[in-house]
């Protein structure tokens, strides 16, 4: 005897009213993947515009003046955000507004302009505002090695070099923009530069000839560069 074809046909009808387990439909276990409409830059303080605040050193009124235009037209046309010194509280202010589109763009803004206030010139600290893999690192050079009095000029002075002859060669192997103020040091580039240039610079705290810097920085440099 045969069996009819339709006697084994299945009713998909029927499958849904078995109730069958959603995390029997889960392939290979995973869980459904949610997805979530992006936040906008106005949900940040409850519908009100965040705000970020930058304190000015005295030291950097002068340069802030001369250069305020090119710090505004990137904050204000690219980042779409609102920008204004407040003289009374000696500080740059920073906020969102409606036309602000990306809710990350009032912490890069401030990390931009954070890095003029170290020091950094307005064309290397606005790569903090176009690309995503841009850090500062700052360490003073009491944390390499306790240095006081004459000791401690000479230290600065072997990281600078003659007419800073030594800081750019740094700057110019590990692609890195690096600014010496007194006894801080502040490094501007990717992470695995910033150690290559941070490295560096310790060797010459601690009182490595510069000739043997420079030989051990070149090839550390070129298998970087290789590897990237």
């Amino acid at each position: 005897c045969f069996m009819n074809h339709d006697e084994v046909l299945i009713d998909t009808d029927n499958i849904s009213d078995q109730g069958v387990d959603n995390d029997d439909m889960m392939i290979d276990g995973e869980a459904p993947i949610s997805k979530f409409p992006k936040l906008a830059p106005s949900m940040l303080e409850n519908g009100k515009p965040a705000m970020r605040r930058i304190p000015v050193p005295s030291h950097r009124y002068t340069p802030l003046r001369n250069d305020w235009v090119k710090i505004c037209t990137p904050i204000v046309q690219n980042m779409k955000l609102q920008i204004r010194m407040n003289p009374k509280q000696r500080q740059i202010e920073i906020r969102t507004s409606e036309h602000t589109e990306d809710i990350g763009s009032l912490q890069k803004s401030a990390d931009f302009i954070k890095a003029y206030m170290m020091g950094f010139e307005v064309e290397d600290a606005i790569a903090l505002l176009r690309l995503d893999d841009i850090y500062i690192d700052s360490f003073e050079v009491e944390d390499v090695k306790m240095l006081h009095g004459e000791h401690l000029s000479r230290a600065i002075g072997r990281i600078t070099g003659k007419d800073g002859r030594t800081k750019f060669a740094i700057e110019n192997a590990t692609k890195t923009r690096i600014v010496v103020a007194d006894k801080h040091v502040h490094i501007l580039g990717s992470f695995a530069n910033i150690k290559i240039a941070r490295d560096a610079i310790c060797a010459l705290i601690m009182g490595s000839p510069p000739g043997k810097v420079y030989s051990k920085l070149r090839s550390v440099a070129s298998r970087v560069n290789e590897r990237y």
